[in-house]
């Protein structure tokens, strides 16, 4: 039940003209619960009030003879026949332009598109406090809880073996390593966090917008492999932690269906308020960061060497395949669902997106936060790489077992490792073994309590991430405990295969597998941001990426996008391809290729190269007019 008139009608005409409500509001009785003012920029539909959104097929029937209109668009509400009732709100505005206004007009914040926030924090929206001044730390501790929870990417069990790897390989010499590969990822997650701030949409939804169906549908399936394998490796690391606690009495196939369970048991956190949901992520970072503490005093870690270690790229300790753990740490730390997942946890916080210095104070508090986030993100990961480093750097499989050989753990221990002078071959389950043998049977169970925490928080957000994906790019909403059980009866099924009927070996394996396969991944997320934060009609004068940000943000991406690309390379070329398997390589490069070639072009023509937006192939397979994607597009177009 849609009306839609133009704001020149009289204000009777107005009111008989007013949309009506449904049964689905019961609303009928109650002429006061809907008042809504809708703007119309071109072909973007904007909203501003929080209670109906009209399904998008009869917003384009009723909106198709006043869509290139530029005049605002109101809603009444729906009126009782007595003459004194009045409308709650009868709003009407007047085009603006970047150039012209210091207001923000607000995007369809509250459309079908963009109900992912108020799902994920059951309708719940923290407000910032009114402050005058420009920074006050009350404000910053409002709008305090996105990074931390997008930080948990940084410390899922992937990048734990990541970096106990990277110390055994390289011993401290590449901690500069991950510390451009955390300011890298916080590049990126800057870019992301602007999308959802400037717009009120996020990346997903922002794709929806931007796309055409064909390629929007292909970033989705893309995306989603990187949720699944993001998964996969969270329900290989919690897995092992559960069997590492109950040692070894719960199998590890056990322990693999034990995750589905326990993570539909942590969505009743949603139950709650938002505040106490992000203060149990917080508890998570937490107990990983004593439990790997820990560890590192412990261990009497040389300080002074840990910090040449960040600082100078050069060392002495450089070894064969120095060169590809580098490349894996880059792989590991940076994932392309977390833009997604970022841009859209940003929406939990109410913002006023009419004015332009409330979007720029909010951009900054958002950077704060994510700066601090990965800066304990970074600590944390250092824990683990230096106590591996101590401990492990230049010993042998051989080394390990004759310094175990009079300790509890020998049996264990010459179980897990072949008896040869190859470097130790460590890791998750191993590693707490080891630490077992080091410092005692408590370090392990430490050790095991930090790996939990680390699997159970990434998987968490890998489910928030995974439904902001499926709602924005297909404009579909489902149930969180049905995209938990579609997710995770994806990712289990190998996860299980490999924990049934295969060697604990294997599991690192498929570790090693999945980096490579989120690798592949990354210029899906990376690409579109960079395009999206790149357009004027998107983000307005004001909040566009200048010449120097877009030098830099498109250089490092593709910097980020070729190592990704070298370190799969590296790992294909340790593998027997049989022909089949090289035809299959051959046409998925050239379709890999060919989708990034189309993506780029997308985002040249958002930079603002006037030859290529002009061009007939590229409006009508790339980008129409709808779109608003180009930077020509007119002002009175933009947002």
């Amino acid at each position: 039940l849609w009306g839609v008139v133009s704001y020149k009608s009289n204000l009777d005409e107005r009111r008989k003209f007013a949309f009506g409500v449904g049964n689905r509001l019961k609303c009928i009785s109650r002429p006061r619960c809907i008042d809504s003012v809708l703007l119309l920029r071109g072909r973007n539909l904007i909203r501003r009030d929080k209670i109906w959104d009209p399904p998008v097929n009869v917003r384009s029937r009723h909106l198709s003879n006043v869509m290139n209109t530029k005049e605002a668009i109101s809603f009444g509400t729906v009126q009782n026949n007595s003459p004194s009732e009045k409308p709650v709100s009868q709003t009407t505005s007047t085009s603006t332009t970047p150039s012209s206004s210091n207001s923000l007009l607000e995007p369809s914040e509250d459309s079908s598109l963009n109900n992912a926030s108020s799902l994920f924090y059951g309708g719940e929206r923290v407000a910032p406090p009114p402050e005058t001044v420009d920074f006050s730390f009350r404000e910053l501790w409002a709008f305090t809880g996105p990074g931390f929870l997008m930080s948990i990417a940084y410390l899922d069990p992937g990048n734990i073996e990541s970096d106990l790897q990277s110390g055994i390989v390289a011993k401290y010499s590449l901690l500069w390593v991950l510390l451009g590969a955390t300011l890298l990822g916080l590049a990126m997650q800057r870019l992301a966090v602007k999308i959802g701030v400037v717009t009120g949409l996020d990346l997903a939804e922002m794709c929806y917008k931007q796309y055409k169906t064909v390629p929007r549908l292909i970033l989705w399936l893309m995306v989603e492999v990187a949720i699944i394998g993001s998964d996969m490796q969270e329900v290989i690391g919690t897995a092992i932690a559960i069997y590492l606690l109950s040692y070894k009495r719960i199998p590890l196939y056990v322990g693999v269906l034990i995750t589905v369970l326990d993570t539909m048991s942590f969505l009743f956190l949603d139950k709650y308020k938002l505040r106490r949901l992000e203060l149990f992520f917080g508890f998570l970072i937490t107990t990983m960061a004593v439990s790997f503490g820990y560890q590192y005093i412990i261990s009497d870690t040389p300080q002074l060497e840990v910090i040449e270690g960040m600082f100078i790229p050069w060392s002495n300790d450089y070894r064969p395949g120095t060169l590809l753990q580098a490349v894996g740490i880059i792989g590991a730390v940076i994932m392309p669902h977390n833009l997604y997942l970022h841009s859209a946890l940003v929406k939990s916080r109410t913002i006023n997106r009419n004015e332009v210095k409330e979007v720029k104070k909010a951009n900054r508090y958002y950077f704060i936060e994510a700066s601090v986030a990965l800066a304990v993100s970074f600590v944390i990961n250092v824990f683990v790489v230096s106590v591996f480093a101590h401990d492990l750097y230049g010993k042998t499989n051989q080394d390990v077992i004759d310094r175990c050989s009079n300790s509890s753990f020998s049996d264990d221990i010459t179980s897990a490792f072949t008896a040869n002078n190859v470097t130790a071959d460590v890791n998750i389950y191993k590693a707490g073994l080891v630490l077992g043998c080091f410092y005692g049977g408590f370090s392990m169970y430490v050790w095991a309590i930090g790996i939990l925490a680390a699997g159970q928080s990434s998987t968490m957000t890998g489910t928030y991430a995974g439904q902001f994906a499926m709602e924005g790019f297909l404009n579909l909403q489902w149930a969180r405990w049905k995209r938990v059980l579609f997710t995770r009866t994806v990712a289990i099924m190998p996860a299980f295969y490999v924990a049934f009927f295969s060697r604990l070996e294997d599991l690192t394996k498929m570790n090693d597998f999945l980096n490579a396969v989120m690798a592949l991944q990354l210029p899906f997320a990376a690409i579109p941001t960079v395009a999206f934060t790149s357009s004027v009609a998107l983000m307005k004068t004001e909040f566009v990426n200048g010449p120097l940000e877009k030098i830099i943000s498109i250089a490092l991406s593709f910097t980020v996008i070729g190592i990704n690309l070298y370190f799969i390379i590296a790992n294909l070329e340790q593998v027997e391809l049989t022909p089949l398997m090289i035809l299959g390589v051959v046409v998925f490069g050239i379709f890999y290729i060919s989708f990034n070639i189309y993506l780029i072009v997308h985002m040249m023509v958002n930079l603002g190269y006037k030859s290529l937006a002009n061009n007939w192939l590229i409006k009508r397979f790339v980008f129409d007019d709808s779109n608003l994607f180009s930077n020509m597009a007119p002002a009175d177009n933009a947002l």
